[in-house]
């Protein structure tokens, strides 16, 4: 991806109000000075809870929580990802961006060629409906195949731009030649084959489609990136790709299959809460949903499922269900979907047919329409329940050695979850099922502690990833805010509100002039730094001890993720009432050592207590280090006085 200039990001916001940018989607009205607020477009409500400041560029949900910039605001309510929604605000408010040179982004030639992509694309989407539309024998012969053959409408045709690619491709070539479309993008386009040295003329170029029909890929924001070709009775026998039923556009500079999924462009405006996206194999089996009223339709560009179609898809929705083939094909791909599901936060179920019949949604909708969906979605599995349908062998035959194959499968699987607890849930789930194949849930669960020890692999999630380690070693309890280990491995405590970080912070944004006597008098190891508030307290403690405080209307190029900033558009939304601005910072200052200090002393006192009992230990260094640890705590703390 392109790579902007920090100062250019910073001139959007500077230039850009935030009021304006609101406005697109909610109603504002002015609550006191630069003060604006809302009904939330993030959540249901009659009064509005959503305030922003047009002074400061931010903004917060008091309802719901949500807060940010211009650019947060974008992402989230346009689904677009943080270059998407610099580039979308700055053709809409018509500000040139900058980007970086020799940063690793494309050059301005490249960026234009990307764009002369995109419009090649879309005329060639044009190009190829007029000659599906049009009056030839081809023509005529594809609209019956599309609404006699596969009984589609006519209408959803023109939706879609569904085209025709004859013969010849429907004289695509000589028309791109005519458009003046530049020789680089004819060439990287995907829809001709060109020999490298080959003058540039209809003759030499050769249409990658022919005798078939033409359905246009779009990306999540509509733009046409790709073609798939479905094989007819029109497709000529010398043609090179004869045999395939399907045939899609080569991977170009503006299309990466693994990165889209077919109709994700409008079926993520009907997605929501009661209206999970569901996943079918092909584009038309997505169309025949789309034409029967089931909106959330989206289809991969073929049935390998990657990691980061669901991200994109988790922008939207974290609901998921998988509609694919019952057949051996259909079975294997949904069950490589299961565990990239689990990595990536998305809840998964699975679709199918009450008894053991085929299941292929475009019959299933062509014969019952919309209650077709109804039916098979009261028979839809969870991921563990799928698992235990087409994986687990039955009673009868399962052998040892088939038993541990499908139950090393399903750890595989269920390692690839991201919390501890979720784990165990889906542990909890499987478990029962093993009790006819004489494998106890106890036994179970040692064996998966076991294979995850081991280095067992999370199935399906990519190289190199393997599932979290369990177990922990020893007892007694964690005090507040302490980090908790696992395996020798230490993981954050989960964020709270009340952590001193937070409060070091809110100081921090509201009361700059104290950054420098903080950053001094707070060592680096007291912070957790793996809470958000703590990793931005230590970032920004370190610009203040280097003299490179951007202050707070310059804060972009410090923070690293979106949640870094909505907690910092929260913060700032805070209006804290302090009369003694040093004597809170010292406070939490207080409440960071003690957090640090506290886990050693009460290990010492363990220890010590363990060595009453036997003599031959000499604890002579531990009451020593007792003593410190005692005096560090008790010893006031203070700030440098502000200069």
């Amino acid at each position: 991806m392109p790579r902007l200039k920090e100062s250019c990001k910073q001139d959007l916001k500077l230039r850009i109000n935030i009021v304006d940018v609101v406005s697109r989607v909610a109603t504002p009205k002015r609550a006191g000075g630069s003060r604006f607020k809302a009904l939330c477009p993030f959540h249901q409500e009659r009064t509005p809870s959503f305030h922003f400041d047009s002074d400061k560029g931010f903004y917060k949900c008091f309802g719901c929580g949500k807060s940010g910039d211009i650019f947060s605001f974008v992402q989230e309510t346009e689904g677009l990802n943080f270059t998407e929604a610099i580039e979308a605000l700055a053709q809409r408010f018509n500000v040139t961006l900058e980007y970086e040179e020799g940063g690793g982004g494309p050059s301005r030639e490249e960026r234009s060629l990307r764009q002369e992509l995109f419009d090649l694309h879309e005329f060639a989407t044009d190009h190829l409906h007029q000659a599906f539309k049009g009056g030839g024998d081809a023509a005529k012969w594809m609209r019956d195949y599309w609404t006699v053959n596969r009984r589609f409408p006519a209408e959803l045709a023109d939706e879609f731009k569904i085209g025709l690619a004859d013969a010849q491709c429907s004289g695509l070539g000589a028309a791109v030649l005519r458009k003046k479309f530049s020789e680089a993008a004819i060439r990287q386009c995907g829809l001709f084959y060109l020999y490298d040295d080959a003058l540039m003329t209809v003759q030499a170029l050769k249409p990658r489609f022919r005798g078939r029909l033409m359905i246009p890929i779009r990306d999540h924001q509509g733009r046409v990136v790709a073609f798939t070709a479905r094989q007819t009775a029109l497709t000529p026998e010398d043609d090179k790709s004869r045999e395939a039923k399907y045939v899609n556009s080569p991977e170009t500079p503006i299309f990466t299959k693994g990165n889209l999924l077919f109709n994700l462009d409008r079926a993520r405006a009907h997605a929501g809460e009661g209206n999970p996206f569901v996943m079918v194999e092909g584009q038309l089996d997505a169309l025949r949903c789309w034409s029967v009223g089931l909106k959330t339709a989206i289809a991969p560009q073929g049935t390998s499922i990657t990691e980061g179609q669901l991200l994109l898809l988790r922008r939207y929705h974290t609901e998921l269900e998988c509609f694919f083939d019952s057949d051996a094909a259909g079975q294997k791909a949904a069950l490589r979907l299961l565990p990239l599901a689990l990595k990536t936060g998305i809840e998964v179920r699975f679709l199918t047919l009450a008894g053991e019949g085929k299941l292929d949604p475009d019959l299933l909708f062509l014969d019952k329409g919309l209650a077709g969906y109804e039916e098979v979605k009261k028979n839809s599995f969870g991921g563990m329940q799928f698992m235990r349908r087409y994986v687990l062998p039955d009673a009868r035959s399962a052998t040892a050695e088939r038993t541990h194959a499908a139950v090393r499968e399903i750890y595989s699987v269920i390692a690839a979850a991201d919390s501890e607890l979720l784990r165990r849930r889906l542990l909890g789930e499987i478990a029962p099922a093993l009790g006819a194949l004489q494998v106890t849930p106890d036994v179970f669960e040692r064996d998966f502690a076991s294979f995850l020890a081991k280095g067992g692999r999370a199935a399906a999630t990519g190289p190199g990833v393997t599932g979290p380690a369990t177990g922990s070693g020893g007892g007694g309890e964690s005090g507040p805010g302490e980090r908790f280990e696992i395996n020798g491995q230490g993981t954050p405590a989960p964020e709270d509100s009340a952590a001193p970080e937070r409060d070091l912070l809110l100081l921090l944004l509201h009361s700059e002039i104290l950054g420098g006597a903080l950053a001094a008098a707070c060592p680096h190891d007291w912070v957790d730094d793996r809470l958000p508030a703590g990793a931005l307290l230590n970032r920004f403690l370190a610009e203040f001890s280097e003299g490179q405080w951007p202050g707070v209307n310059r804060l972009d190029t410090l923070l690293e993720s979106e949640a870094e900033r909505a907690l910092v558009a929260s913060l700032l939304f805070e209006k804290p009432q302090i009369d003694d601005w040093s004597k809170v910072g010292v406070e939490g200052l207080t409440r960071l050592r003690a957090r640090a200090l506290a886990p050693r002393l009460r290990q010492i006192n363990i220890l010590l207590a363990q060595a009453a009992t036997d003599h031959s230990f000499d604890a002579t260094a531990l009451l020593k280090e007792r003593s410190e640890l005692q005096r560090r705590l008790r010893s006031p703390l203070a700030l440098a006085p502000l200069a």
